[in-house]
């Protein structure tokens, strides 16, 4: 039986040898998302219009919603809430699809002598993508509304890859358990449900009694979150202190969810 090697250097080089056909998957993978609809691509632009459109409906007219920030202005709620659901969405987009990565791509397991461990990280490309498009969509709501954004715009890409990096982690381990225990799929749609109410998206941090609040930071979203919002809408600089520390522990996530979908893999064709 091949025996999978789950170094942390295998890890890189794994990545970096198959780099040519995880560029070649992500881009089928973000086109095939759209193939057949009348407007493609451009769905990726107007699905983020539509949701920010509907949630600032919602929180700031029916529940009367507004961050502590001294303003009522609707916009500012609106680009507060956004700049946290991006956050959201990228981690759920490919959460949720983790568990069952394997198993929609049995021919790769049985028949193919292919990479699998480039499927979280075509999956993550794929959400990425999405993810700039509604990025795209904020700064052009900030500029029409505030003006040029701010400068501290430019340290987002140093909050954004440790947690790409984490989110790699838990799809390797997902997908990994999604072949052994099927029902891994069912309990990550609720879980990631819970998360969204679980972390500062529609509500700030200092909302929360002070008494509970140590409580929302164990949730791994809440300083992805507010430091994005920091460095996008506040024009404030990270915590690098804590980015640091973010760095060295998603780096180490990253690896042992992929020591062990190395480890597991060779028992994938036998379940499937």
């Amino acid at each position: 039986m091949q025996n999978f090697v789950a170094t942390p250097r295998e890890m890189v080089a794994s990545l970096w040898r198959h780099r040519e056909l995880i560029k070649a998957s992500a881009k089928r993978e973000v086109l095939g998302r759209y193939r057949g609809s009348s407007m493609g691509l451009l769905w990726s632009f107007f699905n983020p219009v539509f949701m920010l459109a509907v949630y600032t409906f919602v929180f700031s007219e029916v529940f009367k919603a507004r961050w502590n920030t001294g303003s009522e202005s609707k916009t500012e709620f609106a680009l507060v809430l956004f700049a946290g659901l991006m956050v959201f969405n990228l981690f759920a987009d490919c959460i949720n699809r983790a568990p069952g990565l394997i198993l929609s791509n049995v021919n790769y397991v049985k028949k193919v002598v292919f990479p699998l461990e480039i499927l979280p990280v075509v999956a993550l490309l794929s959400a990425l993508f999405h993810s700039a498009i509604s990025l795209g969509v904020w700064l052009l709501a900030y500029l029409v509304f505030f003006g040029l954004p701010h400068t501290t715009a430019l340290y987002l890409p140093l909050i954004v890859l440790p947690f790409a990096l984490f989110i790699m982690g838990l799809s390797w381990t997902l997908a990994s358990l999604g072949v052994y225990l099927r029902d891994v799929s069912q309990f990550i749609g609720i879980l990631t449900t819970v998360l969204m109410f679980l972390s500062p998206i529609f509500y700030p941090a200092t909302a929360l009694p002070e008494s509970y609040r140590h409580l929302l930071y164990l949730n791994p979203l809440t300083p992805v979150i507010e430091q994005t919002r920091a460095v996008l809408y506040f024009g404030q600089t990270p915590d690098f202190a804590m980015i640091a520390i973010y760095w060295v522990a998603t780096s180490a996530i990253a690896w042992l969810g992929f020591a062990w979908f190395q480890k597991t893999r060779k028992g994938f064709a036998d379940v499937l």
